[in-house]
């Protein structure tokens, strides 16, 4: 079972969501809340799996409840639900630890699905988005491409094979299996890619992998 957090300070939109989690015998939502300080509290008290969090809320919007919230409860999955696809929403989200990014025109099912990419540790961005960052980081794209195979220069071949399947959405336990190595070997695999690289978190590897031609794009 898997608890859910939902923050969205509009009460039809928060039974709609909790309306479609209830129809999988897997997802519980444990707390519902109106606004980001009030979600952050909840949080602490629920110990939620995941928290659905839309962008603009009262007190204090979803963007800086995810940091906040990720501080507070490191063991939330964040993933941000909106119906804005401005990139400076999507990039303050990533900063702040935030491991999805849906828009709320997007599928029923695409929520389900990353709710549980999530909590199996992987990232998920929303098609649409994914296809926006991947535009915006090759915009530049000899340029910024060369730049990113640099970067990527100091990894070890085992190391760019991990990044390599964390840019394709697979979690740890995915890659383990994939790769025949322990999770805990995969664990500190993938953190020690993030220190070496200098980003904060798996999707910003995700998209360094784009950039760097690891990961195939149309």
């Amino acid at each position: 079972m898997i608890k859910v957090l939902l923050a969205d300070d509009e009460v039809l939109v928060r039974a709609g969501i909790r309306a479609i989690l209830a129809a999988s015998p897997d997802f519980e939502v444990v707390a519902e809340a109106g606004d980001g300080r009030e979600a952050i509290e909840l949080a602490r008290g629920h110990r939620p799996d995941v928290a659905l969090l839309d962008v603009r809320m009262p007190v204090l919007d979803g963007l800086d409840a995810a940091a906040e919230m990720r501080r507070a409860v490191p063991g939330v999955a964040v993933v941000i639900l909106t119906t804005f696809s401005e990139d400076e929403y999507i990039a303050k989200a990533l900063e702040g630890g935030a491991s999805g990014f849906l828009l709320k025109s997007g599928d029923p099912y695409e929520l389900m699905a990353a709710i549980r990419a999530v909590h199996r540790g992987a990232a998920f961005l929303s098609p649409q988005i994914a296809h926006r960052l991947i535009q915006q980081v090759t915009g530049g794209r000899m340029s910024r491409r060369s730049a990113a195979r640099e970067r990527i220069a100091v990894l070890t071949p085992r190391e760019r094979e991990v990044l390599t399947l964390v840019g394709a959405g697979l979690s740890n336990a995915e890659i383990s299996a994939r790769l025949f190595l322990v999770e805990g070997t995969v664990k500190a695999y993938v953190s020690a890619i993030l220190g070496r690289l200098e980003v904060r978190n798996r999707v910003q590897a995700a998209v360094l992998a784009y950039e760097a031609g690891l990961i195939p794009h149309d």
